[in-house]
């Protein structure tokens, strides 16, 4: 789960990390109070420089307009108006992009340098790790893409959490000495804290600026937790914000299906994760390209089996439809069940590719075999199963 900047600023403010003070607003009217607010807080004069900053699940809203600087209430209102209610396309939204509901005002701090910090899971190494580079802003990802050398990593023991030595050694990759290391190390030992309280997957600060001020501030802010965790935190549970969320994804999570939309046109109904990766992949192999990422659960009913259909098929990219089951716990019967309560409701126009193994697969493949409604292709072998739904998906 993604929360929005001020959400994720709030988490930092509470650990002592220093962020630039604002307030959110849901309309014009609020953000016309909420530059007040600001203004009169920091004893600043009329004009002072406040931004209105678009609040969406996607980085980049700086470069599409996203984020505008004001120096009026009046000027706050109409940017609000503007934004407000509209979806704002950028870079890592796709086409469609996303709605904003709130905007952030804030005050605006000049920059003299922009660094990079986050904390994440190295996966491939089973633990924690900061990342930081001298060299933050906008184009961090360029950055990655072509001097990879410029990001330093630094893993974390998680036994031992984030040591003193790390801390330097951090400060000293970013440059930075005197009361800016000191600065670095508290809000380093800041995001651990949230890191470990709030179990993020993720946590960004791009930019960590150091200002014309000479101050070390948390400029923007990211943080991603493990959905699997929000059990354990209603409070930021209630977070949440469904409209960043695609709506495919948003039902399957709420009635347990693991689902994420991907851009081909080869819908995939897996029993397990890893199986459902590994249909992906010799989906790919054999030179198509799945439209989703789909693991029904090992312990799904009938009733799931043809929700899940359902998701896949309200895509209307998809083309062709891969099942691959492996019937441990997930009977084959069950899911060739499901297909056909599916079909039963649905109107379906694509072929599906079949691939039963495992417990009561005769039942199963004797089920499927009596539905004549259905454009159904039976296959023993995966990647025989991929080549097939290649194959039918282009014709």
């Amino acid at each position: 789960m993604k929360l929005h900047e001020y959400q994720a600023k709030q988490l930092f403010d509470q650990v002592g990390i220093p962020v630039p003070f604002g307030m959110v607003a849901h309309t014009p009217e609020e953000a016309a109070r909420c530059y007040e607010t600001v203004r009169q807080q920091r004893k600043a004069p009329e004009g002072f420089l406040c931004n209105v900053k678009a609040q969406l699940h996607a980085g980049g809203r700086g470069k599409v307009g996203g984020v505008v600087m004001v120096k009026s209430p009046q000027e706050a209102a109409t940017h609000a108006a503007r934004l407000l209610g509209k979806r704002l396309v950028t870079k890592q939204t796709g086409p469609e992009g996303l709605p904003i509901s709130s905007v952030l005002i804030d005050e605006r701090t000049t920059l003299a340098k922009e660094l990079y910090l986050a904390l994440t899971i190295d996966r491939f190494h089973a633990q924690p790790m900061v990342l930081a580079s001298a060299k933050g802003g906008m184009d961090i990802e360029e950055v990655a893409a072509t001097d990879p050398a410029a990001i330093v990593r630094e893993a974390i023991d998680i036994d031992r959490g984030l040591t003193e030595p790390a801390c330097e050694r951090i400060a000293k990759a970013l440059a930075l000495s005197g009361g800016h290391a000191s600065v670095c190390a508290a809000t380093l030992r800041g995001l651990w804290q949230i890191f470990l309280e709030t179990d993020a997957a993720l946590i960004e600060v791009n930019p960590l600026g150091i200002s014309t001020a000479n101050e070390l501030l948390a400029v923007d802010a990211k943080v991603t937790l493990d959905d699997n965790a929000l059990f354990r935190h209603p409070k930021l549970a209630a977070w949440r914000d469904e409209s960043q969320e695609h709506p495919l994804e948003l039902k399957a999570s709420r009635i347990g299906i693991s689902y994420v939309g991907l851009e081909g046109n080869i819908g995939c109904l897996v029993n397990g994760a890893g199986l459902a990766m590994a249909t992906n992949d010799m989906i790919m192999l054999s030179g198509g390209a799945p439209a989703n990422f789909l693991d029904v659960g090992g312990g799904a009913n009938v009733e799931q089996v043809t929700n899940a259909f359902a998701i896949i098929l309200a895509d209307t990219r998809v083309r062709a439809v891969l099942v691959n089951i492996f019937g441990g716990i997930m009977r084959c019967d069950w899911i060739a069940e499901g297909l056909l309560k599916a079909t039963a409701q649905l109107d379906v126009k694509v072929p599906i590719v079949v691939r039963l193994q495992g417990t009561n697969v005769e039942e199963g493949r004797r089920l499927l075999a009596g539905a004549k409604q259905l454009n159904l292709i039976s296959v023993d072998a995966l990647d025989e199963a991929a080549r097939k739904v290649v194959e039918v998906a282009r014709g």
